[in-house]
């Protein structure tokens, strides 16, 4: 039987590791707002939808 080949795998692990850690820092870097401050200068995902403002009070029954 053939032994395993530890150092491999170890640098196989390595190598997923780094490359899911470059992977989450270009997201992150796609997600940063511009240097305006503005999620519409960053392209957000819904470039058309309303923007959330709170609900009208109801008024109540006294």
């Amino acid at each position: 039987m053939a032994k395993p080949n530890y150092a491999y795998e170890k640098r196989q692990r390595e190598l997923a590791k780094k490359q899911k850690k470059e992977e989450k820092a270009r997201e992150k870097a796609g997600r940063k707002p511009g240097p305006g401050g503005t999620e519409a200068a960053a392209g957000g995902d819904e470039p058309d939808a309303p923007s959330a403002s709170p609900a009208p009070a109801q008024p109540d029954g006294n």
